[in-house]
């Protein structure tokens, strides 16, 4: 596999934060924005989705939102979304639950078969 970690997904899609450390000093800035702008713009598009349809992500970023503005948790979203995605494709297995669409709950998101 061209990345062993998902971290190295996240890290090749532009997801992780910037770095400026200085003696034994470390601040996190803005992503770094190294990667495919398009792809980080549809993992965007795909964790907004996400955070409507999956419980789970809801829950995670409705809790990051209390504390960090919208924009940081949509990437962090944007983020985790990508690593579950890797290891989908790394281990062949599909998306943890059928999520049905809100506005049509007879066109599921992941096929039945």
């Amino acid at each position: 596999s061209r990345f062993p970690r998902g971290k190295q997904v996240a890290s090749y899609l532009g997801l992780i934060p910037r770095e400026h450390s200085s003696g034994g000093r470390q601040k996190l800035g803005a992503i770094t924005k190294q990667g495919n702008r398009m792809m980080r713009m549809l993992l965007g598009e795909a964790a907004q989705s996400a955070v409507r349809l999956d419980p789970q992500f809801r829950k995670e970023y409705l809790h990051r939102c209390h504390s960090k503005p919208k924009a940081v948790a949509k990437v962090a979203a944007a983020r985790k979304l990508a690593i579950r995605l890797y290891w989908m494709l790394r281990t062949q297995k599909r998306y943890p639950a059928v999520v049905r669409i809100e506005s049509s709950p007879r066109v599921p998101l992941v096929s039945a078969s």
